[in-house]
Formats: structure tokens, sequence, C-alpha cells
């Protein structure tokens, strides 16, 4: 349901002290601090023993995704920019997992959080946000969501975060304990320790963005690939450059792709693009659920279908190396819907072909 928003005057952000800046700052610092970085997670491939797959499992931040390094930045970003003051409410613009984590941090810093969001956001996400007290705005065009969040942060004099143009931006890509140097400092140890790829999704864009930026300023020879949903205008937008590509819908892979291209996304720092046909995304959520015991979400089963595309055409070369891609969030969110076979029919999709796809390439090589 739709959150009842009282008339708050326009200008409502009071400038804060130095003092509530510097306790704000500290405040995301301290949690920071507190969480050690999430593990690297090897997956052996019994038909390409000379191509060697790695998860980092990002669902083990404390509010569950990947989204927690970018919520975490965004906010710091928004403070030293002068943005957020004691009474300012904050709005994001999000699908849910960023909104989770946005949610957490509004509350630690004591401020009020409204997520505007489409309403086929999945049911576990919206209740993560209510219990980190934040509130649900629900649009019923996904491609509206930003517009409704601007409004929205108009109305009630707040600020909007805005992940899709401040996400590029607002990690410093050269390190500080990004994603990417997270990556390649846990794989110094492993047999090939600097990648041959580096596989991820795009919502945003500022986590490929984060990871091809530091792949060329530290020089290693690491390509990105990002994977992105069939009905995204990501992939599109990277063969093209044409700004104007949109998409009818969203993507219907929660957390990935956009139906219009957004700012944050940088094209230029990515090597190579792969459309993944939502099925499939799904049909990999599902197999890796079986090979690595754990149920994970639809994004990294889009991930895991580019990650083995990759390594299918590694092993037909005759290619030795390592291929990286991410967790990203883990699959207790998707209870009543990815993992719900009612949902599953409900919908119309169809696993099976591309299960025995990915047994197939498991058990012979051949994808």
């Amino acid at each position: 349901m739709s959150v009842m928003l009282p008339a708050v005057p326009a200008d409502n952000r009071r400038r804060c002290s130095a003092d509530w800046l510097h306790a704000a700052v500290e405040t995301l610092n301290a949690d920071f601090q507190r969480s050690s970085d999430t593990h690297l997670i090897p997956l052996a491939i019994p038909s390409a023993p000379d191509v060697h797959l790695y998860f980092k499992d990002e669902s083990t931040h404390p509010t569950g995704s990947l989204k927690h390094r970018l919520a975490r930045s965004l906010f710091l970003y928004a403070l030293v920019n002068g943005w957020l003051g004691p009474d300012t409410p904050v709005i994001e613009a999000s699908s849910g997992s960023t909104a989770v984590s946005e949610a957490y941090f509004a509350r630690l810093l004591g401020l009020r959080f409204l997520a505007v969001m489409a309403k086929t956001t999945s049911p576990e996400k919206v209740r993560r946000i209510q219990r980190q007290g934040g509130e649900c705005v629900f649009v019923d065009d996904p491609r509206e969501d930003r517009a409704a969040a601007r409004r929205l942060a108009d109305e009630i004099g707040g600020h909007f975060l805005d992940q899709f143009t401040y996400a590029e931006r607002a990690t410093d890509w050269r390190g500080n304990n990004n994603i990417a140097e997270s990556i390649f400092t846990q794989m110094t140890r492993e047999p090939h320790p600097v990648p041959r790829w580096v596989v991820c999704g795009a919502g945003t864009g500022g986590t490929s963005a984060t990871i091809g930026r530091y792949v060329r300023y530290c020089c290693h020879p690491t390509r990105v690939c990002v994977v992105d949903p069939e009905t995204s205008a990501f992939h599109e937008f990277w063969e093209t450059r044409n700004p104007g590509v949109t998409r009818p819908r969203g993507s219907g892979i929660e957390g990935i792709g956009r139906p219009q291209v957004e700012p944050s996304f940088a094209p230029d720092v990515i090597d190579r693009m792969i459309a993944v046909p939502n099925d499939a995304s799904l049909a990999a959520m599902h197999f890796l659920a079986d090979v690595l015991d754990r149920r994970c979400g639809a994004s990294t089963g889009t991930n895991l279908w580019g990650a083995l595309h990759l390594a299918a055409e590694m092993r037909a070369a005759g290619e030795s190396g390592s291929v990286v891609t991410l967790i990203c969030d883990g699959g207790d969110l998707y209870r009543d819907t990815y993992y719900s076979p009612d949902w599953l029919a409900t919908q119309g999709y169809e696993l099976a072909p591309h299960l025995s796809r990915l047994r197939r390439f498991w058990e012979t090589g051949e994808f």
C-alpha cells in the first residue's frame, strides 16, 4: 500500500552543525570498521578444470546484499557535499536491496527514509525496508520511479539520494577497500591471481564502473563483462551508444537491468556485454542452489550464466585462468517469487531447457 505523506514545509533542510556532520560521518565509518570483508568462494567446474570460478559473496553484509557498499558511499557522498542535515528526509528510487541498505543507514543517523519502488517488488524486500524503519511508496510504472522520487523530495523538503546518477562517483574506484580492490587482494594466493574476467550485472552501473576503472588504474589485463537481462536497455545502449534506448517495462530480474539508460552507467569501461534471457537467469539461480548448496537471488543467476558462458569459451580455446563474479544477495528474499513453483508457472517462465543446458555444460563442457 502507498504511504500517505503529511505536508511538510519545503525548506526543512537545516544547515547542519559541524558537530552533527562529524558524528554522522563517524557513525558510517564505524559501520565500515565493524564489517569484515566478504568471502571469496571457489566453485570447481567438473568439465573445465583449468577454468577457476569464484563468487564474491556480497550477501554477508549487514543488510544482506551488494548494495550495502553503495548505500554507505551514497550517504557519505551526500554528507560531505552538504546535502543532509539532522532533519532532512532521505528519498530513494529503488527496487529493493538498495533501499533496504539505505533504510539501515538512515536509521543509524536518525533520519526519515522513504523508498519509491515498483509495485512488483518482492514482498520480503518491502518487509525488510520497513523493519529498518523505512517507508515504502509504490508506483505502477517502474520507469517512473526516479521522477516520482524527485517530486517527493521536493514536496517534503527532502534529499533524493539518486543512486542511478551518483553510484559511479560516490565510490572511490582507486581503492579504499572497494569491491574491486577486495577481489584482487583476495585472489593473490590463487593459482590464477589476476582474473581473466570479472562478471557483474548493472542496476545503477556503479559496480561495473568501479571494477572497470580499478582494472585500468592498476594496469591489469582483466576484462570486465556485464551481463544484462534481455528486457533491459543497457545492452543495446552499450552496442549503439544511443542514450534514447528504452524498454516498455522493468527487467524482470530484481536489482539489475533498467527500462532506460541511467546516468551512472559507464559503457566505456566495459569490455563485453552478454544479454541473458530471464528464464536462463532463473534456471541458473536454481542450478547454483544445487551445485553450491545455497540459495541466491536471480541477479546472481544472471552472473552465473554469463560466467559459465565465458568459461565455456575459454575451455573451447584451450585457455586456463580465473573468472570472478558476485553473489549479489540471498535467496530468502525470493521465497514467494523466484523460488516458488506456483509463481514461476503463473508468470510463464520455462526453466527446463536452460537447466538442461547448464547440466550438460557441467558434465561435458558443451554450452
